[in-house]
């Protein structure tokens, strides 16, 4: 009631105003739908979070995947320390993560243009352009949230019965053969839960690229959390940014019906 269904009774209702945070708001009924329709910058900044959906998801599936893999084998040595080095980014907060990479990829000041200059080469402007700022936040995106995904893998990967693979090594099945025709379909559903709870948590990814490029350069990297956020608190109209969080809210809610008849006709 408190944390949930009040604020977005709120939300639904000053989505139908003109509030900018202060009493007095008047009702102005669909108006603020009716622009957030045609408004560019909505547009804009759906695109690029769809965009970052499409490209942060399916890495972040990859490499989680292979991680939790490699350390669930019996082959592998270190394990324990493998482990912690891979959960250390989950136990950090998306505006350490934010500020980390900033650092790392600064122009002036970054590590890997230190790096690259070392190396006889230019530095590069990471964040002056809006394609290789993107690609940062994408690549510290999958650092920050490989661990709880592997972590989920490595748990159906556990529950595989072993007997499977004993047979299919009898049989002469190369490692490759095994992880494709046993793994990879034992862990389906674990797979459909790991790419939706990840769309969902790129849709509302905020903290990390405010803290990392602010949705710079300009509004190229601007996400629909921070149109958002920059609507309802920098310009102060909270009416407006109240109807794009009831879009944002229908789309979420869409994914989570997916969620549920997906995973749950899996599981069956």
């Amino acid at each position: 009631m408190v944390w949930f269904v009040i604020p977005a009774i709120l939300g639904l209702y000053y989505s139908f105003t003109n509030s900018d945070g202060n009493p007095g708001e008047r009702f102005i009924g669909l108006a603020n739908y009716q622009k957030l329709f045609v408004d560019p910058s909505f547009y804009k900044a759906l695109f690029r979070t769809f965009t970052y959906v499409i490209c942060e998801v399916p890495l972040l599936y990859i490499v989680s995947l292979l991680v939790a893999v490699l350390l669930s084998s019996d082959k592998v040595k270190g394990k324990i320390v493998g482990k912690i080095v891979v959960f250390l980014p989950w136990c950090v907060s998306g505006i350490v993560t934010g500020v980390m990479w900033k650092w790392l990829f600064g122009q002036d000041f970054g590590f890997i243009n230190y790096v690259l200059q070392k190396m006889g080469q230019k530095p590069i402007p990471w964040f002056s352009n809006g394609n290789t700022a993107f690609m940062v936040i994408v690549i510290a995106g999958v650092w920050a949230a490989t661990a709880f995904n592997m972590l989920l893998f490595m748990n159906a990967i556990k529950n595989v019965p072993t007997s499977l693979y004993e047979a299919a090594e009898i049989d002469g099945a190369s490692s490759f053969d095994k992880f494709w025709h046993i793994t990879v379909p034992a862990i389906r559903p674990t797979s459909f839960m790991v790419i939706l709870l990840a769309t969902i948590g790129a849709m509302k990814e905020f903290v990390m690229v405010q803290a990392l490029t602010d949705g710079g350069p300009g509004t190229d990297n601007m996400f629909i959390v921070q149109y958002i956020y920059t609507t309802g608190f920098d310009k102060s109209n909270v009416g407006y940014a109240s109807a794009v969080s009831m879009v944002l809210f229908v789309i979420l809610l869409i994914l989570a019906l997916i969620q549920m008849k997906v995973g749950g006709g899996t599981n069956e």
